[in-house]
């Protein structure tokens, strides 16, 4: 592995740091997560167009910028020290990726050229808040997660003329919690098929604004984060790829027993891993600001005659939180690259530690910043709060901490052969 970034790379970041900071203040950030979509669509347009931000890890092929999951790791990290809202996550960390990996070439070719230009935004629904099980991220993803083969989650049946296999997809249920759901223009829907004993998870393509589609935007802590209630009301849809044929870029169909579910769970794991890298850069550039920030207001702040700062006990503070986001970073680079890399390149559960440390320096400087901040601090209105809100929300979004930890330490095997506690006590 090389740790050095490419000139390209450093440009990336540069530009997208002066952009935002022009851009991006603490009121337009608020003025944008009133809107109705929850984030500024001239801006987004913008980052789309003159830098290319939602297509940085897609091929130029389908009107991507070609670079890979560490540079969209750097753009995260930015957008991260501004609390960007925006379809970022959502579209370039998780459907694009998953249209690129699973897609026929028909829909890589109507959609990720949309993506790339910022015209199209996607969310991927999955029911029950399991989101971090679908990317095998806090569970394995055994395929049960989008609802059980008789009622609740997402549930998906084909419809054909009498005694035809074939048929129309339709799909009936809902999904809360949906990143940006409440406003993409199309929906990768995971859905369970198949009845009761043979049941499975697949996923669908449904654009926003279909028939029997009905969407609201949930009441969320971190505004800068809208989510969505999904209603899928006997909804047409088209199966993203092809059941047993054939199988979109990015995946092997090594084992053909598996068949279309197989690689779905496969390719969620793998897109998984570069969503867990881009969240935990973004977690780092948050909590990176936050330092920065209350570091600044230690300097100006004055008790006793003296600036705070200039206080032991509070230079050790900011001293061990300093530490701790230079660690986060070095694991979120880390894990950026495995994800870019050949599969098995870097050991198993980086991702996931990763972004349990990321989330938890995040949280770890937000606290610190509303005390340091003294009485204004603890005001609801004050930006530090902000960031507290950020790190709350993110845990609760592929988390919590103690279970990312939990399955990468299963992945690795650290607890074969007793029950988890059991080895660490013996």
């Amino acid at each position: 592995m090389d740790a050095a970034f490419t000139e390209e790379q450093h440009e990336i970041r540069r530009t997208l740091r002066e952009l935002l900071h022009k851009r991006c203040g603490p009121d337009d950030l608020r003025a944008a997560v009133r809107t109705s979509e929850g984030h500024d669509r001239a801006l987004w347009r913008q980052l789309a167009q003159q830098l290319g931000l939602p297509g940085l890890a897609l091929p130029a092929a389908y009107g991507g910028v070609g670079c890979g999951p560490t540079e969209l790791a750097l753009a995260c990290e930015e957008t991260g020290r501004v609390l960007l809202p925006s379809p970022l996550l959502p579209t370039a960390a998780l459907v694009a990726p998953l249209v690129q990996a699973l897609g026929t070439e028909r829909q890589r070719t109507e959609l990720l050229p949309a993506f790339a230009a910022g015209g199209l935004t996607g969310a991927l629904a999955v029911p029950g808040a399991q989101l971090g099980t679908a990317l095998a991220l806090t569970a394995r993803n055994a395929g049960d997660w989008a609802g059980g083969g008789r009622a609740g989650g997402v549930q998906a049946r084909r419809h054909g003329a009498e005694g035809e296999a074939e048929g129309e997809w339709r799909l009936y249920g809902e999904a809360a919690q949906v990143l940006d759901g409440h406003s993409a223009g199309l929906l990768l829907v995971a859905a369970h098929t198949g009845g009761y004993a043979r049941g499975r998870t697949l996923l669908f393509v449904v654009r926003g604004d279909a028939p029997g589609v009905v969407r609201v935007r949930q009441t969320a802590m971190d505004e800068t984060r809208p989510l969505g209630l999904v209603q899928l009301r006997d909804v047409s849809a088209s199966l993203l790829g092809t059941e047993g044929g054939e199988v979109g870029q990015g995946v092997e169909d090594t084992e053909d027993t598996e068949g279309a579910d197989g690689r779905v769970e496969r390719a969620l794991a793998r897109v998984g891993a570069g969503a867990a890298a881009a969240l935990a850069a973004e977690a780092v550039g948050a909590a990176d600001a936050a330092l920065a920030r209350t570091v600044e207001y230690v300097r100006v702040r004055e008790q006793f005659g003296r600036p705070i700062g200039s206080f032991q006990a509070v230079q050790h503070r900011l001293a061990d939180l300093y530490v701790q986001v230079q660690a986060a970073r070095s694991a979120a680079y880390y894990a950026a690259w495995a994800a870019g890399g050949p599969e098995g390149a870097a050991e198993p559960g980086t991702p996931g530690l990763a972004l349990a440390h990321a989330l938890e320096t995040l949280r770890a400087v937000a606290g610190e910043a509303i005390q340091l901040h003294g009485g204004i601090g603890f005001t609801w209105e004050h930006d530090a709060h902000l960031f507290f809100k950020r790190a709350v929300c993110d845990e609760l979004l592929l988390g919590p901490v103690h279970r990312l930890r939990a399955h990468a330490a299963g992945a690795a095997g650290l607890f074969e052969g007793g029950a988890m506690g059991v080895g660490v006590l013996a």
